[in-house]
């Protein structure tokens, strides 16, 4: 009975075996076709959310002189008039009326040097001509006084009524009023020049404004010692240096090989790298006849047609050398895009707009071509990316991948 029953209990073991088996299977069978079917998904996916390569360009805000620009070059802005003002004697500075920035008239005192002697030499002068004028005027009365005791004397000694002698006494009288009348005068022209060449010594003290200008730098302070060539080790030449801003113009290299692309007279598009946002129109105003062997270029001067307070020296600058002057809208920058980029039909003109990697049809209104590229006048704005050459079949809405360039 044990026997048989042990028997029992094996077959029942086999067959609980046999059913857990077939469960595995049939669980991983179902496993295994619901991996298939993410795979699928995922891969369906994947494919479709691709959506079809474009190329893209970034809309811009341009100036017209950008595209009509044949030739560009780079250069500084650079005072033609500029001067390092010094004195022409030695002296210490004693004052200085003027500091960066400031405004100066031709002839204005910007600063003076220690001048006492001169002074004094200017105050002595004065006097030995008041002095030599003063004798003048003695002499003039005595001369007045000769003359007309000698005009009587020689009446009378015509008729007989004075002595010959008396005569010569007043002609003696006359002539040596007039001798000395005469040396007076002559005194009082040497105090003159005495006295002008110590005006002049003095007015070298007096540092002076050659031309209108402003101050760019302050090169001295008050006591320092100033020289004509600042040739001791603690002695300064130049107090100040000075520029005239309105003959600021632009010193711009232009490689030799394209000089025939350039000539006087020529319109000019400047752009400042200190004012991004500005652009100035200037001309060709002078090509210096020299090659720069170095670098193997030609300066090339170029004159702002109108004058700007916020352009100042040295200010690096872009220079684009036009085909034709610019009327005054074509001063004022454009939003454009390429043209590939516009499609026309039935309803007018439009582009694809890219965003959130969607294809969005746009309408748009466009104004002037200048080159390869379209003046849009509505609908985008600077930096929107668009689709250039849209493919046949893009439609709105639809997903594109962007292609890198």
């Amino acid at each position: 009975m044990q026997g048989e029953n042990l028997d029992k209990l094996t077959i029942e073991r086999t067959v609980k075996d046999k059913h857990a088996k077939r469960r595995f299977k049939a669980s991983f069978m179902v496993l295994f076709i619901a991996l298939g079917v993410v795979l699928v998904i995922i891969f369906s996916w994947m494919f479709l959310s691709s959506g079809p390569e474009v190329k893209v360009a970034s809309v811009s805000e341009v100036y017209p002189a950008q595209l009509l620009s044949k030739l560009n070059a780079s250069g500084y802005v650079v005072a033609q008039r500029k001067a390092d003002v010094a004195a022409k004697i030695t002296g210490q500075l004693v004052a200085l009326m003027v500091q960066e920035g400031s405004l100066v008239k031709e002839g204005q005192v910007i600063a003076r040097l220690e001048n006492e002697d001169t002074k004094a030499l200017v105050d002595q002068g004065t006097a030995n001509l008041n002095l030599a004028k003063a004798k003048v005027s003695q002499a003039k009365a005595d001369l007045d006084n000769a003359t007309l005791e000698y005009d009587r004397r020689k009446e009378l000694v015509k008729s007989g009524a004075i002595s010959k002698s008396e005569f010569d006494a007043a002609q003696a009288r006359y002539l040596g009023s007039r001798a000395s009348f005469e040396a007076g005068q002559a005194e009082v022209k040497s105090s003159a020049a005495a006295l002008k060449n110590a005006q002049v010594s003095l007015s070298y003290s007096e540092i002076k404004a050659p031309f209108d200008a402003v101050v760019l730098t302050k090169n001295a302070d008050v006591g320092d010692i100033i020289t004509p060539l600042g040739a001791a080790a603690n002695a300064k030449a130049a107090v100040v240096t000075i520029a005239d801003l309105s003959s600021l113009q632009v010193e711009a290299d232009v490689s030799e090989a394209n000089l025939s692309m350039v000539h006087v007279g020529q319109p000019c598009d400047v752009s400042l790298d200190a004012l991004p946002g500005v652009r100035f129109q200037g001309v060709v105003d002078t090509i210096v006849p020299t090659v720069d062997r170095s670098k193997a270029t030609v300066m090339v001067k170029v004159r702002f047609l109108t004058h700007d307070p916020h352009i100042l020296p040295e200010m690096s600058a872009k220079v684009g050398f036009l085909t034709q002057p610019l009327n005054l809208d074509e001063q004022k920058p454009r939003i454009m895009v390429s043209s590939t980029a516009v499609s026309r039909s039935d309803k007018g003109m439009y582009v694809f707009l890219v965003r959130e990697e969607r294809a969005r049809r746009i309408n748009v209104h466009t104004g002037r071509r200048i080159g390869d590229m379209v003046e849009v006048l509505d609908g985008l704005k600077p930096g929107d990316a668009v689709v250039v050459n849209p493919p046949k079949g893009l439609r709105n809405g639809t997903k594109v991948t962007i292609l890198q360039q």
